[in-house]
């Protein structure tokens, strides 16, 4: 069952993977975003009305298939959420599909509440409140 965020746009992206098909079925098939472009090199998706592409990972170094959000370069990417009971449906839907997530918690630098939740490369997003 798609969890279908409803969202405007991205708060806070070319992103990588190793693995179309597994992108396809977290981003389309169970997040529920529509696929915007999918050709043999990209392979991209609308959050709101902000494309999110993603092209073939070509790791450098042993270990290099699996992200860290500690290396330089991308942290997290956080979706816009404006109704706190839609973001409570999320980590609800989150959980019970059975993808890594943080449950609602607030942010600490901003007083903000969030869910964190990790895809299948272990990227980290937010459905977090603006």
């Amino acid at each position: 069952m798609a969890i279908n965020p409803k969202t405007k746009g991205l708060a806070h992206v070319a992103l990588r993977t190793t693995d179309f098909a597994r992108a396809k079925a977290f981003y389309h098939d169970l997040l529920g975003l529509p696929i915007a472009l999918e050709t043999p090199e990209i392979l991209g998706f609308l959050v709101g009305s902000t494309f999110i592409g993603f092209k073939k990972a070509e790791p450098t170094y042993p270990g290099g298939g699996t992200f860290t959000p500690f290396n330089v370069g991308l942290d997290h990417i956080a979706i816009a959420c404006e109704d706190e009971a839609e973001l409570h449906r999320v980590a609800d839907a989150l959980e019970a599909a059975g993808v890594e997530n943080t449950g609602v918690k607030t942010d600490t630098v901003q007083p903000k509440k969030y869910v964190a939740f990790k895809d299948p490369e272990r990227i980290q997003w937010e459905f977090y409140m603006v």
